[in-house]
């Protein structure tokens, strides 16, 4: 005899109203979890923002920590900002009066003694002598110009040799410094970018952008506006630096500011 099953399968409108019910609860859950998922992502992301201005803030900071004295110049070219500086490598004194070979100011020198540890130098350096930043001792220019280019063997030296040379302006406190060149730092809004520029040729006039040859590394994208000034007389012997940077991503913008002094006592 033919024994009927005590279990029973389910129907299929039982297993459409599982299915609906399902997705209901579903629904329910995802709206409960939507905002808090949202406000996760928003928040990651103005990190990133956050991290990464600060990131490019803190590199222009002490490359500009290190600047030439009275070297630095910001101009705009549209919507384009530049701000641009001599770099320095290191700086010392040098030997002024006494035995030795000393910094002669009335006629072309060639070469003078380091007072102190010997200095690290390199190929293509230059020596910077009480640049002022003002006609008749200004690095940028041509007439006056405060640099003399390093032409001895490069590693730790204690005679520099340089392109004869009649330096300007003799420092009070007989100071010199080296130059490894001009640094720009390039804020283009248009193409969202952060941009810093070296291993460029020194120009009397600030270049917008710094001309060929030249070695570049991008330290920021996202860039939705900047904003570079420089005050060089906010002390008597130092100038400021301000930088404002906007980074913006899905419709959110994150700005920094920040300051910077520049040394300018030469």
């Amino acid at each position: 005899m033919r024994r009927t099953s005590d279990h029973a399968g389910f129907t299929l409108i039982e297993m459409i109203i599982v299915i609906a019910i399902t997705a209901i609860v579903g629904s329910m859950v995802a709206v409960f979890l939507r905002a808090p998922l949202e406000s996760y992502v928003a928040q990651d992301r103005r990190a990133r923002l956050t991290d990464t201005a600060d990131t490019a803030l803190r590199r222009m900071g002490r490359d500009i920590r290190l600047a030439l004295p009275n070297s630095v110049r910001v101009t705009a070219a549209g919507s384009v900002v530049y701000l641009e500086f001599l770099a320095t490598r290191s700086g010392r004194r040098y030997r002024a009066q006494g035995g030795g070979d000393i910094l002669d100011f009335t006629a072309a020198d060639n070469s003078f003694d380091v007072l102190g540890p010997a200095i690290d130098m390199q190929a293509g350096d230059r020596i910077a002598v009480y640049n002022l930043g003002i006609p008749g001792a200004d690095a940028w220019a041509v007439a006056g110009n405060t640099l003399a280019i390093y032409t001895g063997a490069a590693g730790s030296v204690t005679n520099i040799a340089i392109t004869p040379k009649q330096f300007p302006l003799a420092s009070p406190g007989n100071r010199f410094q080296v130059v490894e060149g001009p640094v720009s730092y390039v804020c283009d809004p248009g193409n969202g970018t952060l941009t810093r520029y070296w291993g460029y040729a020194i120009a009397v006039n600030q270049p917008t952008p710094p001309s060929a040859p030249v070695s570049s590394a991008l330290l920021a994208t996202r860039v939705s506006a900047c904003g570079f000034t420089y005050q060089p007389g906010v002390t008597e012997r130092g100038g400021l630096v301000s930088m404002t940077l906007n980074l913006s991503q899905a419709g959110e913008t994150v700005r920094l500011y920040a300051t910077t002094q520049v040394s300018n006592q030469p």
